[in-house]
């Protein structure tokens, strides 16, 4: 896999803009998100594939990968959305084969029946209450609202900070943010993403398109924490060079020829990421009380899913 290691650089530097990075990341920054990326892929192959042999399976299921992250709600809120608004567009797609939209048009009854098919799914989960009892209260005609309203923090400070980035946007410039938005691992390469994340090495299971679009959607927010927390790292270690700069009273008043540009946006660096890996994988609360609050223990450790 050497020749592959910069693969998706492009893919990475895109869904790193999209977080918030500004500055043009470095080979060797990409290179380490790509190799996180990759390990994290792995090792949910692995976990998955050990969770459908305990049920008797063979094959891994959307299930399977969803239960690995079942305890970061926002995620799972997030995927829940995503699978739902793929189902409608597949939907969609396959009516406006069978359908001729103009007589959709005339025939106002099978355009509101079009509708009626095409609403969102809600997407349920085995390890949910509500799969414990074999018949579900009727769905209210305002729980897309009610769904709206209980929309997580996390999603809620994204699209707050997409807004003011956007806000003073061109038009060329808004467009060049829409397209790396649409930046995947996945999307029309999976055969080359099977390749990459070790599909027929690590799992033995074919995987479906379902279980690809999930690791495809997984691996942009694998991106995106990654670059988040390191853009966090980086902001605090400017500030406090700002604040060591300010200090000096003369560094401040005198510049000299070798001194360099001036103050600007840099990139993150590759030990920013580093250190926002290290960090993203501190043991939850429930784990640390599990091994008497220490560092060591004979609690088996493993590498954590971001």
């Amino acid at each position: 896999m050497a020749n592959d290691r910069f693969k998706y650089k492009l893919e990475i530097q895109q869904m790193m803009f999209v977080s918030g990075e500004t500055g043009e990341p470095s080979p060797e920054t990409t290179g380490i998100i790509e190799d996180i990326v990759r390990g994290q892929v792995i090792e949910m192959l692995i976990q998955a594939t050990a969770q459908a042999a305990r049920r008797g399976s063979r094959s891994i299921s959307t299930d399977d990968l969803i239960f690995l992250i079942r305890h970061d709600k926002a995620k799972v809120s997030r995927l829940r959305t995503y699978l739902s608004w793929k189902e409608v567009r597949k939907t969609a797609k396959d009516q406006d084969r069978d359908v001729d939209t103009a007589d959709l048009v005339e025939d106002s009854a099978a355009g509101d029946a079009l509708k009626m098919r095409q609403k969102r799914a809600k997407i349920s989960l085995p390890w949910e209450v509500a799969s414990y009892f074999s018949e579900q209260p009727p769905e209210g005609d305002d729980e897309d609202d009610e769904e709206e309203a209980e929309a997580n923090v996390a999603t809620l400070a994204r699209l707050k900070s997409a807004d003011e980035r956007t806000k003073s946007m061109t038009k060329d410039e808004y467009v060049h943010f829409s397209e790396c938005r649409q930046a995947s691992f996945t999307f029309r390469k999976s055969k080359r993403f099977r390749e990459w994340a070790g599909f027929g090495m690590v799992t033995d299971a074919k995987p479906n398109d379902d279980i690809v679009d999930i690791l495809g959607f997984l691996t942009f927010e694998i991106v995106q924490v990654l670059t988040e927390e390191a853009l966090r790292i980086k902001d605090a270690e400017d500030k406090l060079q700002t604040s060591n700069k300010e200090n000096d009273k003369k560094r401040k008043r005198d510049r000299f020829l070798f001194d360099g540009p001036g103050e600007g946006r840099t990139p993150v660096e590759p030990r920013h990421i580093e250190e926002a890996f290290r960090r993203l994988q501190r043991p939850r609360a429930k784990s640390k009380a599990m091994r008497n609050f220490e560092g060591g223990g004979v609690m088996k450790t493993r590498v954590g899913l971001m």
